[in-house]
């Protein structure tokens, strides 16, 4: 399974890419493949505030919806209406072109609490 080794990973398995202080979050590659194809997606809009661990939108798949968390306290500085428009480019390229919104940090030092590509691989380990 591909775990890049530059993101950051929420235990509710979102990643994190750091640009200065703005973090731009999608959903991993093991949550794509557990929620199948992607058929709709709902994301916070511009503007936005979103509180780390808290829901923030939705993704629905050929099998279940599963609320969208926010593995990053902040204001919402842009979305990819790409993914809105095809939602099936998460799960063909999670960490690229499937991208899903960025966000301003409010406090940088709560990346330090997201796993790193080792610790997240443990905890989907860990999940069967």
């Amino acid at each position: 399974m591909d775990i890049p080794a530059e993101l950051r990973y929420s235990i509710e398995h979102e990643w994190v890419r750091i640009d200065g202080s703005v973090a731009r979050i999608g959903v991993t590659a093991y949550a794509t493949s557990a929620l199948g194809d992607i058929v709709y997606v709902s994301l916070p809009t511009v503007g936005s505030s979103v509180v780390a661990q808290d829901a923030c939108g939705e993704l629905e798949s050929t099998k279940s919806v599963s609320d969208l968390f926010a593995p990053v306290s902040g204001v919402v500085t842009s979305v990819n209406n790409a993914v809105i428009e095809n939602p099936e480019s998460i799960g063909t390229d999670p960490y690229g072109e499937g991208w899903l919104f960025d966000v301003e940090l409010s406090d940088p030092s709560q990346v330090d609490t997201l796993l790193n590509a080792s610790g997240y691989a443990a905890h989907v380990e860990q999940q069967g």
